[in-house]
């Protein structure tokens, strides 16, 4: 599924044809992807202005003129196509073969400015629903969400009051969306490594016995918006289909230190050690035991 990154850089590729503009047509080719669409879905957008597009999580959120917000999830291969002043890109781009591209455009955008939008998703994991602004909170997609790794939220003090007495590992703890939102599997294998935390440390580890945040975790909240701020400068990771606005390649899987590079060389100066892996809760976890070991924590 598409991180955090990639889904900012896919609102970075839609910005630009989408805000200011009002929804002259929209199509809705099927009555459902991974969820039903809400009803009356293309008569509710038809004439409505996007005034703004933003991120909440994996979430893309645009709010409409009506005071609803169109709430945007790609899913595993949701991927969007965009035609403006001429030109066509996709923010998003498939770099594997998923089939016919056109069999599987489910909803197309028409925009007041010229601009069409096509969203494409050939496993329909994606979704989209329409919410009143005032009750988005609320929301089944957001009610209980924790808080933004990116912004003034995440600090150590916010780590160690989230963390305090929780025996979880330090990895799932990461990943627990009610508690950060936003938090995938490459880019925590990621903070951690950089931070020497090992993956299967008590996520509790991080706080004193008074609830107060251990330097790690001060640390950490910072490795954590540093990893995910040069993940959305280069353009998101292209593990995962996914590419920069202008259709190019991301450039942040050269970056990696440790995730998918089992069995090579630590690239910590001075350290001899070999990145390993190990499975946590069906998911890969990759890590050096030299730089994290448990007793760092």
């Amino acid at each position: 599924m598409p991180e955090l990154p990639e889904v900012e850089t896919v609102r970075r590729g839609l910005e630009p044809a989408m805000v200011g503009a009002r929804f002259t047509k929209v199509v809705q080719r099927r009555p459902d992807l991974r969820f039903p669409f809400p009803e009356r879905f293309a008569e509710r957008l038809e004439g409505q202005e996007v005034r703004s597009l933003s991120r909440r999580a994996k979430y893309l959120l645009a709010d409409l003129s009506s005071g609803e917000v169109l709430i945007m999830h790609l899913g595993m291969s949701g991927r969007f196509l965009v035609t403006m002043d001429g030109a066509t890109r996709m923010p998003g781009e498939f770099h594997h073969e998923h089939g016919s591209l056109g069999a599987h455009d489910h909803v197309v955008f028409r925009l007041s400015n010229g601009a069409s939008v096509i969203y494409n998703d050939t496993r329909r994991f994606g979704f989209m629903d329409l919410v009143p602004r005032s009750g988005i909170e609320a929301s089944r997609h957001f009610a209980g969400m924790g808080i933004e790794p990116l912004g003034n939220e995440l600090s150590g003090e916010a780590v160690a009051r989230l963390f305090s007495g929780k025996r979880t590992p330090l990895k799932a703890a990461l990943l627990d969306q009610r508690l950060i939102a936003g938090l995938g599997n490459i880019y925590v294998c990621e903070a951690l490594f950089r931070t020497g935390l090992h993956p299967e440390a008590p996520a509790g580890s991080l706080a004193t016995k008074k609830g107060l945040p251990t330097e790690k975790a001060h640390r950490l909240a910072d490795v954590i918006r540093e990893v995910l701020s040069e993940a959305v400068q280069a353009g998101g990771s292209t593990l995962r289909d996914h590419a920069q606005v202008d259709g190019t390649l991301g450039y942040f899987q050269h970056s990696f230190r440790v995730y998918d590079r089992e069995g090579e060389p630590c690239t910590t100066p001075g350290c001899t050690g070999t990145v390993a892996r190990l499975v946590q809760a069906g998911r890969s976890t990759f890590y050096c035991p030299r730089c994290q070991k448990r007793s760092r924590a």
